[in-house]
This record gives C-alpha cells, sequence and structure tokens, in this order.
C-alpha cells in the first residue's frame, strides 16, 4: 500500500461513467481546495470503453486501471493506490453529493475511524425522487439495515449508502475480501468487530 501523504484521497470506483464521473471529481476536488484541504481524487477504472478515464483525468483525477472486474475490486485497487490518511469512497453516477466531501472528513478528524453516509430519514438523510426504487427505500433497506445493526451492534441508518470515509488504519485492520457489491457490506461487518 502507498505510503500516506496526503490529508484525504477520494476514491470513485468507475465502469462506463463518462457522463457523470467528471462531475463527481470536480465537485471533490473544489471542496477540498475551499477548505485547504491536502488531497486527490482516484478513480478505480474498471475497465470502461466509453471514455470515462480520459473523463476522470481530465477533470483532474488520478485513474487506475483495474483489470479484474467488480465493484469491490475496483475500490480496492484505486484505495491500495491512493496517498490519503484518510479515504473517502462514493459512486462515479453522481448519485452522492461530493461537495460533502469535508463533512466526511471533519468526522474522521474527531477521532472517528469509519464514517458512514445516510440516504434514509431516519438517520437525517434525505432520497431524491426517482433516486431510489419504492421497494428498497421502504422495506429492503430499512430491514436489512435493522438486521446489520442487531447482528453488528453498529448505530448504522443505511447499510448500503455507498458514501463513506474511514482512517488508512481502519482498511487495513478490515482485510477485506469481497471483489463484487458485498465489499460494502463486508466492510460494515468487519468495522464493527474492530
Amino acid at each position: 500500500m502507498t505510503e500516506p501523504t496526503l490529508d484525504l484521497s477520494v476514491v470513485i470506483p468507475c465502469l462506463n461513467e463518462v457522463e457523470t464521473v467528471g462531475v463527481c471529481v470536480e465537485k471533490a476536488l473544489a471542496r477540498m481546495h475551499a477548505r485547504g484541504i491536502d488531497g486527490e481524487v482516484v478513480v478505480g477504472d474498471n475497465g470502461s470503453t466509453d471514455g470515462s478515464q480520459e473523463a476522470a483525468t481530465q477533470a483532474g483525477a488520478r485513474v487506475v486501471a483495474v483489470p479484474s472486474r467488480g465493484y469491490g475490486n475496483a475500490l480496492y485497487h484505486a484505495i491500495r493506490a491512493s496517498r490519503g490518511r484518510t479515504i473517502l469512497m462514493g459512486d462515479a453516477d453522481d448519485s452522492y453529493d461530493f461537495s460533502q466531501t469535508d463533512r466526511f472528513y471533519d468526522e474522521i478528524q474527531k477521532g472517528y475511524d469509519v464514517v458512514m453516509g445516510c440516504r434514509l430519514p431516519a438517520g437525517g438523510g434525505a432520497v431524491a425522487p426517482g433516486a431510489m426504487p419504492w421497494l428498497h427505500r421502504w422495506i429492503g433497506n430499512p430491514a436489512l439495515t435493522g438486521l446489520a445493526r442487531g447482528l453488528f451492534r453498529t448505530p448504522i441508518h443505511d447499510v448500503y449508502c455507498g458514501m463513506r470515509a474511514f482512517t488508512r488504519e481502519a482498511f487495513e485492520a478490515m482485510a477485506l475480501k469481497s471483489g463484487g457489491m458485498v465489499f460494502a457490506t463486508e466492510m460494515v461487518a468487519r468495522a464493527a468487530q474492530e
């Protein structure tokens, strides 16, 4: 893993997100710049064929080519290549507001090892119209979040929120193995065990 030399690395997994990845990169960099946070954006590209790599680079990101397919693989390799003491992850589809990057960073600076975002009203979030299917919003996510809260004894409100921050040390301690979408759920389970 790369030696940390920056305050914050924003890590974005990407597969064919040419229309939105640049916007995500620009929002994150603008917020870090406005706050004076010494940081970077690293895009873990999973083999995009639509020009996503170029869009991310033009917006100011460093792109890491990840040959093994999967959401978890893209995140894992981008995190390993990042240089921040704090790492924030979020999706390339512009469904998360990267202009809030500093809010996560500030919570980590208070001494937390992992900070989870929340899209649901129960945790102070808000779901934009059309952003989440009705069944997921009112049944699936709340039920699975409740199960995770009970099993792992953790105060999360949205187990599937993909925007979260963590320290480099916490990431190393979690020793995540999942190459696919389960990566995010595994992170919640492992963080709760540490």
